[in-house]
């Protein structure tokens, strides 16, 4: 009499189902944990963009909403902010754009708008007095 080796139909039936449940519940949490990774990296941007504020203000006496080279000279890997006259600065999940106010005093708001699949996660939005809103829904979320 001979042994046969290998699976059954049933135990990859199970094993395939086992999977399917593993999956479905790490899936959604894949995915929070992407758009939490994308908002950080906007508000990095963002910060940085509010540092560079603060130095062109000791420098030219005044704010300015050009993120590019004539500007704030942002530069960044995985987003775009060359265009010597840009006020936004973009990748594929978010608009980060530079408002200036008059004054006095001077003021301006530095917003990241989600778009694509990020577009759920609410709207960022720093002033220069230092407040830093995530509004979802019209509800302040925290940054």
């Amino acid at each position: 009499m001979r042994s046969r080796r290998g699976f059954t139909l049933i135990e990859l039936m199970i094993v395939v189902a086992v999977i399917g449940i593993l999956a479905t519940i790490a899936w959604p949490s894949y995915t929070e944990y992407m758009k939490r990774s994308r908002r950080s990296d906007a508000q990095s941007l963002m910060l940085s963009i509010v540092n560079k504020e603060q130095q062109y203000l000791l420098d030219a006496r005044q704010f300015t909403d050009t993120v590019g080279t004539g500007g704030l000279g942002i530069s960044s890997q995985s987003w775009d902010c060359t265009a010597s006259s840009s006020k936004t600065c973009s990748n594929a999940y978010y608009d980060i754009t530079v408002t200036l106010a008059a004054g006095p005093p001077p003021t301006f708001t530095v917003v990241g708008t989600p778009k694509g699949s990020q577009s759920g996660d609410g709207t960022l939005n720093y002033l220069s007095t230092g407040t830093k809103t995530r509004m979802v829904n019209g509800t302040d979320k925290g940054w």
